[in-house]
């Protein structure tokens, strides 16, 4: 478990220290996964379909938002669909447009959902989305797995029926038109599909926000219990011919896709749980505070070890400066009061010194009015 809980802390440090780039990144890996499967299913274009123009719309989509993703998705499936045929033009258009409408009124931030939905069909892993849906969306996350239900099976129908509609000339357009809107509303897979998800994510969202211990678990298990009974119903109801071991196989896979998404989101010890209680002027308060399962990753730290500096020798022209003691201390010192007693040693031998020349020149003066006689 520890080794689990470390591995969770170092990824979340590594996507918190390198966002910039992990955001772009990612948003590039989910264009170009989505514009390979969408050349892979329909493919009908060849200049849409070669890997330069796949990887060039796919760097675009890096550096812009995730809504725009979603338009240059549905804008290249209308592309390609014109390579086949006007009719599934109109159809698939006035399809999206809908879905696009009812998307960007109600769950105009479930962007992966709408792109991932599609995109587990095709890989074989639907039943994935809703619980995970349910677990980290709200409710409006319905519409958006609605649509990508929708698409997917609306370019099912337009592939499978792809021949039959080559090979209808001499009908009109409207005949043509209203063949595939058949195919693809009257599809009741496709409906008990849309069905299954939508309650799925509504009872998954409801038990994971009760204040029970282990409520996302709980949630989990019961939504995929609920999956699988609702696509078991409207196959016994409308003889969708659904594959029970693909259906309990993918919900096992579901089940351990949404336990590791509840180890990285919300990974708590109910052991420790705390009730606490208390009161203001209007309402009493009872809060249940559960502690989430935590580690703190130690960072290394790097202790520089560095030698002694040799402080510089003095020079001998350079005269050492004594270092300035204060006044009432440098008074009392011992060196002070010798200096000061050979400072007045000196000045009294020098006033001495004065003393004893100004009388000796005194003595070498002549007195006053004797004059010194010379030699006759």
């Amino acid at each position: 478990m520890v080794q689990l809980l470390t591995a969770r802390e170092w990824l979340k440090n590594l996507y918190s220290r390198y966002e910039n780039f992990c955001r772009p990144a990612l948003k590039f890996l989910l264009a170009l996964i989505s514009m390979m499967m969408i050349n892979s299913k329909l493919g009908y274009s060849q200049a849409l379909k070669s890997g330069a123009v796949t990887l060039i719309i796919a760097l675009m989509c890096s550096f812009l938002p995730l809504n725009f993703i979603v338009t240059l998705s549905a804008l290249i499936v209308l592309l390609q669909l014109y390579a086949l045929s006007l009719e599934s033009v109109i159809v698939a258009g006035v399809i999206m447009l809908v879905m696009m409408l009812l998307y960007f009124r109600f769950a105009a931030k479930d962007t992966v959902l709408i792109m991932l939905t599609p995109l587990s069909f095709i890989l074989g892993v639907p039943y994935v989305i809703p619980l995970c849906a349910g677990l980290v969306a709200a409710p409006s996350s319905v519409v958006s797995t609605g649509c990508g239900v929708v698409v997917y099976y609306m370019l099912k129908a337009i592939t499978v029926n792809r021949q039959t509609l080559l090979n209808m000339e001499e009908e009109t357009l409207l005949e043509k038109l209203r063949f595939l809107a058949d195919a693809i509303i009257g599809n009741r897979e496709m409906m008990v599909c849309v069905a299954a998800f939508g309650i799925t994510i509504i009872v998954v969202y409801v038990i994971r926000r009760l204040s029970v211990d282990h409520a996302w678990t709980i949630a989990i298990i019961t939504g995929m219990l609920v999956d699988v009974m609702v696509v078991l119903m409207g196959d016994l109801r409308f003889e969708t011919r659904i594959n029970v071991a693909s259906l309990v196989f993918g919900s096992l896979l579901a089940l351990a896709v949404a336990e590791i998404l509840q180890f990285f989101i919300f990974n708590v010890d109910y052991s420790r749980t705390e009730k606490v209680q208390f009161e203001d002027d209007e309402y009493y308060y009872y809060v249940k505070a559960v502690p989430k399962n935590t580690l703190t990753l130690s960072e290394p730290k790097v202790k520089k070890i560095k030698g002694q500096e040799k402080k510089p020798l003095p020079k001998k022209e350079e005269a050492v400066e004594e270092p300035v003691q204060p006044a009432e201390d440098k008074k009392d010192a011992p060196e002070y009061r010798v200096r000061r007693s050979t400072a007045t040693r000196d000045k009294a031998m020098a006033e001495l010194e004065e003393i004893r020349k100004t009388a000796a020149a005194r003595n070498r003066r002549p007195a006053p009015g004797k004059k010194k006689r010379g030699n006759t």
